[in-house]
């Protein structure tokens, strides 16, 4: 499956090699747009994948704080997604192979 996450009429990312976690696409890190994504101090924890660092993405001058989150040291129940960023806080997350887009 082909997947894109979109916020604000920009392609964030593009992959057809996303895992789906807890209903979650996780893109590859080379997948995504990193002129849209800034570095945030967010963290949280998850009690089965671990502690979670946060990407703020800016889009023609907009920012949607911490709308990207990725697992630097996932646990080894969450191995699958080390080095893979998912998406909320209105990122959109399309299934081209649909033809939706």
């Amino acid at each position: 499956m082909k997947m894109q996450a979109i916020w604000n009429g920009k392609v964030l990312a593009e992959s057809d090699a996303t895992r789906v976690v807890e209903g979650n696409y996780y893109f590859p890190a080379d997948a995504i747009a990193p002129e849209y994504f800034l570095p945030s101090d967010q963290k949280s924890r998850c009690f089965w994948k671990g502690t979670a660092s946060y990407y703020d993405i800016v889009v023609d001058g907009k920012r949607n704080e911490a709308a990207a989150w990725f697992y630097p040291e996932p646990s080894a129940a969450a191995k699958l997604i080390k080095d893979h960023v998912a998406f909320w806080r209105g990122v959109e997350v399309v299934n081209l192979s649909e033809g939706q887009n």
